[in-house]
């Protein structure tokens, strides 16, 4: 079940991104730490109304946050940051979930919010070690969109992704 997180979730949330983490480490993706992402960006993005979850037997197996937020650095890779798109950031899946299709559940419901707001254009990032979800979007008819590096997280890569939705007339 996919939905809106409560704040009462940032523990099981937190609790994932434990999980998470080191088997993102040990495959070299050192784009999460013991700081990033912490609870307070999770609240910050309930409080915007962007976190979502996947529930499974009342157990979060999956996050993501869901939002408009493009950053500058986009433009390294060749994208017009101006015109405004869907961003999917922070979407991350429980070991024990995965291969359950949660992420892509999870991504398919930043579709259903761009078409419910109009906005044909989907994008998205993630760190140059993770081959997981490098895999995923293009399966999902996102096309790759070049390299960037991130001012808030130095030192790391990160490679762009966009889809363009078709524009109802």
């Amino acid at each position: 079940m996919i939905r809106l997180a409560l704040i009462s979730d940032i523990p099981q949330i937190m609790q994932l991104v434990k999980e998470v983490v080191p088997v993102m480490r040990a495959s070299g993706n050192l784009q999460w730490d013991d700081t990033y992402p912490n609870p307070q960006v999770f609240e910050q993005d309930i409080n915007e109304i962007q976190l979502w979850v996947a529930a499974i037997d009342n157990e979060i197996a999956g996050v993501t946050a869901i939002t408009t937020e493009q950053y500058p650095e986009y433009a390294q890779a060749g994208m017009d940051i101006n015109e405004e798109a869907i961003v999917t950031h922070r979407l991350a899946v429980s070991p024990r979930y995965q291969g359950r299709g949660i992420a892509a559940s999870l991504m398919q419901q930043a579709e259903v919010l761009a078409l419910e707001r109009g906005i044909p254009l989907l994008r998205v990032d993630t760190n140059s070690q993770n081959t997981a979800t490098q895999r995923l979007f293009p399966k999902m008819g996102y096309e790759f969109k070049g390299e960037i590096t991130l001012q808030f997280r130095p030192g790391l890569k990160f490679v762009c992704f966009e889809k363009r939705l078709p524009t109802q007339k």
